[in-house]
């Protein structure tokens, strides 16, 4: 197989948003959430059912992580047998309580990227200076993403069962136009401005299958980079991508062998918001019951200062 040509390259011809919003912007295409976003969203809720949409973290069976980090790890700090000893503290009353803290990765369960985790040439997002990035993110870190919230329409795109598949096979790709198919067929359509939920199942493989076989030659199913892809997502001013997997797309773009390629077509370029590792099957189970396929979607990351990304623990209202 030929050599991969450099992002920078490969990219040469893809469009930008630095500026769009300011030289000083640091949220990118969430700017296209607006007030009047928020009430179309709010106009999807018809049956007041709630779903949180994060994956469990310090699960017993693991955390899906990207391969070389570790899942969230859970220590108890105080519990009833501190007490057994006379070390404990001592309250007024007699009160007894439980402590615990963990340690994990930003990017180390359900979270949002900030639009400084990745960049090529230098720049990471608005044409910010990649320096910006050594020893914590002074600019589009997570925190901008998490002080202002993403609220807006919510539409999921349930890929697997579109292929008639409980999960889509490691490395299996899509496009838009396969996307605007399967609201098609959900009866549904993608609008300007949704909040993009893509359902491939493949995280579920990692509780029904096991951490060794979903590792074993890891290549994750997802959207693949076409010039035409990106402008649809331009045109579209979609604000925000979310999926069942780690990394939002295929993991090596099959016909040129880049790695990530959307990573910095989408997020470095135009400033769409990246949300991964979502826990999307209970909704798409219940939508394919009650043909509901929209939504007001609701989300926070932790305002994480100069962080790289944040957990978080998105709620979809239907």
């Amino acid at each position: 197989m030929a050599e991969a040509p450099s992002m920078g390259e490969f990219l040469k011809d893809s469009p930008r948003n630095w500026g769009k919003w300011g030289a000083d912007d640091e949220i990118g295409s969430l700017n296209y959430l607006d007030a009047g976003q928020v009430l179309r969203g709010v106009q999807h809720v018809k049956q007041g059912k709630v779903h949180t949409l994060q994956v469990r973290m310090c699960d017993p069976a693991g955390d899906p992580v990207w391969p070389g980090r570790r899942g969230a790890e859970r220590l108890m700090v105080f519990d009833e047998g501190s007490w057994h000893g006379d070390r404990a503290p001592q309250f007024p009353g007699g009160l007894h309580y439980a402590d615990d803290f963990i340690t994990a990765f930003l990017q180390g369960s359900s979270q949002y990227d900030a639009l400084g985790h990745v960049w090529y040439d230098g720049q990471i997002y608005n044409g910010y200076d990649a320096n910006t990035t050594i020893g914590g993110l002074s600019k589009a870190s997570v925190l901008p993403i998490a002080e202002h919230g993403i609220v807006g329409r919510g539409i999921l795109l349930d890929m697997a069962r579109f292929r008639g598949k409980d999960s889509l096979a490691k490395g299996e790709t899509f496009t838009h136009e396969d996307l605007i198919a399967c609201a098609k067929a959900q009866g549904t359509e993608i609008q300007k401005r949704d909040i993009l939920c893509i359902r491939t199942g493949f995280i579920s493989t990692f509780y029904r299958d096991g951490a060794t076989e979903f590792y074993k030659d890891f290549i994750e199913p997802g959207l693949t980079y076409s010039p035409e892809l990106v402008q649809w997502f331009q045109n579209m001013e979609i604000p925000n991508l979310v999926t069942d997997t780690i990394a939002n797309e295929v993991t090596i773009e099959p016909v040129s062998g880049v790695a990530l390629p959307l990573h910095c077509a989408l997020m470095r370029n135009l400033g769409v918001l990246f949300t991964e590792i979502i826990d999307l099957d209970g909704i798409a189970a219940e939508s394919a019951q009650d043909k509901q396929y929209t939504f007001l979607y609701v989300a926070a990351p932790l305002k994480v200062v100069s962080g790289t990304g944040a957990p978080v623990n998105p709620v979809a209202i239907k």
